[in-house]
């Protein structure tokens, strides 16, 4: 469905406000690693954010870093399976059962879902439990999250499992999301 990852950088643009995210991922020993830097604004509250993904070769998520120009951090690791701790080890219960990642102000961890499940037009909707970090408070919280794959390795529908939101995402070769309609688009 999706070529092997090259060594790859893209950049989105918010469609409203000011901001730009550079993203890197390639291939890493473990698997998958994503590097990028984002500057942007929430609730006309302006954030600069650099982040980290690492997965494994399946683009299940592993762990991932977020810090911010002004000094919050935030650092937790899966074992694959929806189990997370944070930095010291401790364990989050709250988040048993979510696999995939979803960081607000970018596009990018639509394509971690994409990628690892691999879905196809037949199989229908999947019902994902995500580990969903807001760029405003940075207070993970788990999420429940819609996907559905409409046209093979080219079109997917995100929808909030409340329904508050849908949209569908075309993507390249790669997975990477190309145009993210009312929020994002690639440059």
């Amino acid at each position: 469905m999706f070529r092997p990852l090259p060594l790859k950088t893209v950049r989105w643009r918010p469609l409203e406000g000011e901001g730009l995210e550079h993203l890197t991922i390639g291939t890493s020993e473990a698997g998958i690693r994503a590097s990028s830097v984002l500057i942007g604004e929430r609730g006309r509250r302006p954030y600069g954010v650099r982040y980290t993904i690492d997965c494994d070769e399946s683009w299940t998520v592993m762990s991932f870093s977020i810090d911010t120009t002004d000094g919050q951090h935030l650092s937790l690791a899966s074992d694959g399976r929806g189990h997370w701790r944070d930095a010291d080890g401790t364990a989050l219960p709250a988040f048993d059962g979510c696999i995939d990642i979803d960081l607000a102000g970018t596009p990018f961890t639509n394509t971690l879902p994409i990628r690892r499940l691999q879905l196809k037009p037949k199989d229908g909707t999947v019902k994902l439990a995500m580990l969903y970090v807001p760029f405003d408070t940075f207070e993970p919280l788990p999420d429940g999250q819609n996907y559905t794959c409409l046209e093979d390795g080219r079109l997917y529908r995100y929808g909030a499992e409340d329904r508050s939101f849908t949209t569908d995402l075309p993507v390249d070769e790669d997975g990477l999301v190309t145009d993210y309609p009312t929020l994002f688009l690639r440059l």
